[in-house]
């Protein structure tokens, strides 16, 4: 079972957002003890989805935690849009599948350096990414 022991929100809403975000990312990384190619994959992966929600979502929020699971620690981080959705969420998971310029990774490339990656996504609704990388993982 997942639990959380620190957390906060920190509103996107413009390209200048990103760099304090990935900063606070990285700061839960240290802090859990993750190696720095652990860090590494989890800011990359933050960078890519942090676009993503700027430019797909108009913006949003994204909430990061300090997690445990057991005597493992992580960080959990979840991006949040009120955008339009994902017309075609296994087309957007399929490699080499891109409607931008981004980092090239998109999703599945995002969902590998990573250990858990979650997406639900409702058309006019919006999209909701969470992603984990533990210490060890």
């Amino acid at each position: 079972m997942i639990t959380t022991t620190n957390k906060e929100i920190i509103p996107v809403i413009k390209e200048q957002d990103v760099v304090p975000l990935r900063n606070r990312v990285r700061d839960y990384g240290v802090k859990v003890g993750m190696s720095i190619l652990n860090q590494t994959k989890l800011i990359t992966a933050t960078s890519e989805l942090v676009r993503n929600l700027l430019k797909y979502g108009g913006g949003g929020k994204v909430m990061v935690e300090e997690v445990t699971n057991g005597r493992d620690k992580g960080v959990r981080v979840t991006f949040i849009d009120n955008g339009p959705g994902i017309v075609d969420i296994d087309l957007a998971m399929r490699d080499g599948y891109s409607t931008g310029k981004s980092l090239g990774l998109g999703l599945p490339g995002t969902k590998r350096l990573v250990n858990e990656f979650d997406i639900k996504t409702e058309m006019g609704v919006g999209t909701t990414v969470t992603i984990i990388k533990w210490k060890n993982g």
